[in-house]
Protein backbone atom coordinates (compact mmCIF):
# COMPACT_ATOMS: atom_id res chain seq x y z
CA UNK A 1 0.00 0.00 0.00
CA UNK A 2 1.19 3.49 -0.86
CA UNK A 3 -0.25 6.78 0.43
CA UNK A 4 -0.58 9.40 -2.31
CA UNK A 5 0.22 12.92 -1.04
CA UNK A 6 -2.68 15.37 -1.20
CA UNK A 7 -3.30 18.99 -0.21
CA UNK A 8 -6.34 20.37 1.66
CA UNK A 9 -7.81 22.27 -1.31
CA UNK A 10 -11.24 21.81 -2.96
CA UNK A 11 -9.80 20.78 -6.35
CA UNK A 12 -6.47 19.25 -7.29
CA UNK A 13 -4.72 17.06 -9.82
CA UNK A 14 -2.04 14.55 -8.82
CA UNK A 15 0.28 12.79 -11.25
CA UNK A 16 1.79 9.59 -9.86
CA UNK A 17 3.24 6.35 -11.19
CA UNK A 18 1.48 3.33 -9.67
CA UNK A 19 2.63 -0.17 -10.65
CA UNK A 20 4.17 1.25 -13.82
CA UNK A 21 0.99 3.16 -14.74
CA UNK A 22 1.22 6.92 -15.22
CA UNK A 23 -1.92 7.97 -13.36
CA UNK A 24 -3.59 11.36 -13.30
CA UNK A 25 -5.98 11.65 -10.37
CA UNK A 26 -8.35 14.62 -10.26
CA UNK A 27 -10.01 15.13 -6.87
CA UNK A 28 -12.73 17.71 -6.38
CA UNK A 29 -15.31 18.65 -3.76
CA UNK A 30 -18.97 18.91 -4.75
CA UNK A 31 -21.88 19.98 -2.54
CA UNK A 32 -22.69 16.30 -1.99
CA UNK A 33 -19.19 14.91 -1.39
CA UNK A 34 -15.68 14.39 -2.68
CA UNK A 35 -15.26 12.92 -6.17
CA UNK A 36 -12.41 11.50 -8.22
CA UNK A 37 -11.52 11.12 -11.90
CA UNK A 38 -8.81 8.65 -12.89
CA UNK A 39 -6.80 8.71 -16.11
CA UNK A 40 -3.98 6.34 -17.03
CA UNK A 41 -1.73 7.28 -19.95
CA UNK A 42 -4.28 10.02 -20.85
CA UNK A 43 -7.16 7.51 -21.10
CA UNK A 44 -10.13 8.28 -18.84
CA UNK A 45 -10.92 5.17 -16.76
CA UNK A 46 -13.24 6.65 -14.12
CA UNK A 47 -15.18 9.91 -13.93
CA UNK A 48 -17.08 11.28 -10.97
CA UNK A 49 -16.39 8.36 -8.64
CA UNK A 50 -17.73 9.02 -5.15
CA UNK A 51 -15.02 8.95 -2.48
CA UNK A 52 -15.98 7.19 0.74
CA UNK A 53 -14.02 5.99 3.73
CA UNK A 54 -12.42 2.56 3.16
CA UNK A 55 -14.52 1.88 0.05
CA UNK A 56 -12.60 0.74 -3.04
CA UNK A 57 -12.91 3.21 -5.91
CA UNK A 58 -11.88 1.24 -9.02
CA UNK A 59 -13.44 -2.10 -7.98
CA UNK A 60 -13.30 -3.91 -11.35
CA UNK A 61 -10.46 -5.44 -13.36
CA UNK A 62 -12.17 -4.74 -16.69
CA UNK A 63 -11.47 -1.02 -16.27
CA UNK A 64 -7.82 -1.81 -16.92
CA UNK A 65 -6.26 -0.32 -13.78
CA UNK A 66 -3.78 -2.49 -11.89
CA UNK A 67 -4.58 -2.26 -8.18
CA UNK A 68 -7.16 -0.01 -6.54
CA UNK A 69 -7.59 3.25 -4.67
CA UNK A 70 -9.42 4.11 -1.47
CA UNK A 71 -9.60 6.90 1.10
CA UNK A 72 -8.81 6.17 4.73
CA UNK A 73 -9.97 8.29 7.67
CA UNK A 74 -7.15 8.21 10.24
CA UNK A 75 -9.39 9.61 13.01
CA UNK A 76 -12.59 7.61 12.59
CA UNK A 77 -14.88 6.48 9.81
CA UNK A 78 -16.08 9.71 8.16
CA UNK A 79 -16.19 10.12 4.39
CA UNK A 80 -13.44 12.45 3.15
CA UNK A 81 -13.82 16.18 2.64
CA UNK A 82 -11.20 18.41 1.10
CA UNK A 83 -10.36 20.20 4.37
CA UNK A 84 -8.80 17.02 5.79
CA UNK A 85 -6.93 15.83 2.71
CA UNK A 86 -3.31 15.06 3.45
CA UNK A 87 -3.84 15.00 7.21
CA UNK A 88 -7.00 13.25 8.39
CA UNK A 89 -7.91 11.67 5.03
CA UNK A 90 -5.29 9.74 3.09
CA UNK A 91 -5.61 8.39 -0.45
CA UNK A 92 -4.19 4.87 -0.52
CA UNK A 93 -3.06 2.92 -3.57
CA UNK A 94 -3.56 -0.78 -2.95
CA UNK A 95 -1.37 -3.03 -5.08
CA UNK A 96 -3.00 -5.88 -7.00
CA UNK A 97 -1.36 -8.50 -4.75
CA UNK A 98 -2.89 -6.87 -1.67
CA UNK A 99 -6.44 -7.14 -2.97
CA UNK A 100 -8.26 -10.22 -1.69
CA UNK A 101 -11.38 -10.31 -3.86
CA UNK A 102 -12.32 -8.43 -7.05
Amino acid sequence: MQIIPLRPVPSQTVMVTLAGQLAQIDIYQKAYGLHLDLRVNDALLLAGAVCQDRNLIVRSDYIGFVGDLCFVDTQGTADPTYEGLGTRFGLAYIEAGELTIR
